[in-house]
């Protein structure tokens, strides 16, 4: 695939995972320096790794659960958590892979991710009364 095929791809996918409210809204405001960086991001991240066909959604909604725990990424982890409710995860899967990563990557780190975690489901109106 070439760029704009890649950039074309990674739009489809990350308007589905992320929900098109907000990634035209970060595309919308990018502004002429961050720019580039959506493009690329778009291209790489959502057109290269995740159109490919190893692994589906659900999966790399998980592994990216783990590895932003990791990282101690918490704002983009709550980015995430809604990215995987859309891909199918529930609350409760959620919350496994949470549990999971905080084993491998410390309390500070799953503390953190949870409160992330806990924020973006409320948000999303996740938890059912």
């Amino acid at each position: 695939m070439g760029d704009d095929q890649l950039f074309e791809a990674g739009m489809q996918v990350r308007r589905e995972v992320l929900g098109a409210d907000y990634v035209d809204r970060s595309m919308a405001q990018a502004g002429d320096f961050m720019a580039p960086f959506q493009r690329m991001t778009t291209e790489w991240c959502w057109g290269a790794a995740w159109t490919r066909p190893g692994l589906a959604r659900r999966e790399r909604s998980l592994m990216n659960l783990a590895m932003l725990t990791a990282l101690g990424k918490p704002n983009e982890l709550k980015l995430h958590v809604v990215g995987a409710l859309n891909n199918g995860l529930s609350v409760a899967e959620i919350q496994e892979a949470l549990l999971h990563a905080t084993v491998y990557c410390g309390i500070p780190a799953g503390l953190e991710a949870f409160r992330a975690a806990n924020q973006a489901l409320q948000d999303a109106g996740a938890f059912k009364s």
